[in-house]
């Protein structure tokens, strides 16, 4: 682990263990935090209601060459699959633009799927997806990005 990924683990963890009070990580609030992967850098979630979401990520890609990415999500919630309340799957569909490196700039639409936990106790959630990207321009290119992450939730 790089020594910037490093440091910002340890600053969340440091956050998540001054304001972790009696709130749980509910379906609700707007959460903060890092994600780790491809790509890799700030993750944000906000509640629509008690089964979407809004999510994205403001990181960098390392694939081919070094880029900017921005992407953002709509999420829908089930417990179908894990049949727990804490530990919900999560589907939906976004978008998601990557700039900055030679000759890799693009925009495309993403298909993301990803199960969290709502650590118990606590108004963290931790988190693991992975999205097929289907990239339109400048030209037709499929990727693959995953990572795992954790947010803090504000109310």
């Amino acid at each position: 682990m790089s020594t910037p990924r490093t440091i910002a683990f340890l600053i969340l963890a440091l956050a998540a263990g001054i304001f972790t009070n009696t709130a749980t990580a509910q379906r609700n609030g707007f959460g903060l935090g890092l994600v780790l992967g491809e790509p890799t850098g700030f993750a944000f979630k906000g509640w629509m209601d008690s089964r979407s979401a809004i999510d994205g990520a403001l990181a960098w890609s390392f694939l081919h060459s070094t880029s900017f990415h921005v992407h953002v999500d709509y999420l829908i919630h089930t417990e179908a699959l894990t049949k727990r309340g804490d530990m919900p799957a999560y589907y939906g569909i976004g978008g998601r633009i990557k700039t900055g490196g030679r000759g890799s700039d693009r925009i495309g639409v993403r298909v993301v799927g990803g199960l969290a936990y709502y650590v118990p106790g606590s108004p963290i959630d931790i988190f693991v997806e992975i999205a097929p990207i289907l990239d339109f321009a400048p030209s037709t290119d499929f990727q693959v990005n995953g990572g795992i992450g954790a947010r803090y939730f504000f109310r």
